[in-house]
């Protein structure tokens, strides 16, 4: 039975959502408070933050590890989408972020004003972002939730992009003016960089990649007493999450009983070394034994 980590997962993105919009509010009247477009740019970076929790919240809800008539492997790549959706609002943060600098350049601006307790205020969110963070992904990894730990990569350039914007305005403080828009196009970067992170690690949970190698599957069948051969090996999933693997087996037996006592304990090491996993054993004559421990790559049959 696959682990339901929803209600824990709900916990921590209520409270993440409501410290991100206290960040969120703080940094959007600073940043109208002193005209900094690198501050205000990290505003819009914080509202993508509340809005994944609300989307995390929408994923959660429905990424149930149960299986059911409709969705008979569970609902659990829910929680994937969820994670990819969280790299596109990085997406679109980066572009705003970059736009806004390209039109300070061309247009101009009214310069930025900073004063010693504006900048005391930022410190006060730059806390509450490393808090953030360090929770979200210690949870995340805690109940294996990978919306948590992607929204908690999502914080983490959060709180480089903060640092850079308070360097900035500490910068323009001591009358360098420029700082603030040289420091838009780091944190525009940071961002995107944050973004390609969370997508390279959900796209394999999504296109089904092998989630354990099939060659360490073959070791651990061949190692119960009766198994002649294992081959057509596949495993898809996230290993510590939820695994499914299928495979071909061929048993010394000559009942079907027997065959069954075999395959059990095959199913029973490999749920002791990958949980949670779930496991498919087609049964097949000695006549079909094959050496093709698991699929051929497309490049290797071109």
């Amino acid at each position: 039975m696959a682990y339901d980590n929803r209600a824990a997962v709900r916990k921590v993105l209520i409270l993440t959502l409501l410290l991100n919009l206290f960040v969120m509010a703080l940094k959007a009247v600073v940043g109208s408070w002193t005209g900094s477009l690198s501050l205000l740019a990290d505003a819009l970076h914080s509202v993508t933050d509340s809005a994944n929790n609300v989307l995390g919240l929408i994923a959660s809800r429905f990424s149930s590890p149960d299986p059911d008539r409709e969705h008979p492997y569970g609902h659990q790549k829910f929680e994937a989408v969820g994670a990819l959706g969280i790299s596109a609002f990085l997406g679109i943060a980066c572009f705003e972020i970059l736009q806004g600098a390209v039109e300070r350049i061309l247009k101009g601006g009214e310069p930025v004003k900073i004063s010693p307790s504006e900048l005391w205020l930022l410190l006060i969110v730059l806390g509450v972002n490393i808090f953030v963070a360090f929770y979200e992904r210690g949870e995340g990894k805690r109940v294996g939730s990978p919306i948590l730990i992607a929204d908690a990569q999502h914080t983490m350039s959060d709180i480089w992009v903060t640092i850079s914007v308070i360097a900035g305005l500490i910068g323009v403080w001591l009358g360098y003016q420029w700082m603030d828009l040289v420091l838009s196009f780091p944190v525009a970067l940071m961002v995107f960089w944050s973004g390609w992170s969370v997508l390279k690690d959900n796209l394999p949970w999504l296109v089904d990649e092998m989630a354990i190698a099939p060659e360490a599957i073959h070791a651990i069948a061949l190692e119960v007493p009766g198994v002649i051969n294992c081959h057509d090996i596949a495993s898809r999933g996230v290993l510590g999450r939820q695994v499914f693997i299928e495979m071909h087996l061929i048993v010394q037996a000559s009942d079907v009983e027997t065959a069954h006592h075999i395959t059990e304990e095959v199913e029973s090491r490999l749920e002791e070394r990958f949980s949670p996993v779930r496991i498919l054993i087609h049964v097949e004559p000695p006549s079909y034994k094959s050496e093709h421990i698991s699929f051929e790559s497309s490049e290797s049959k071109s």
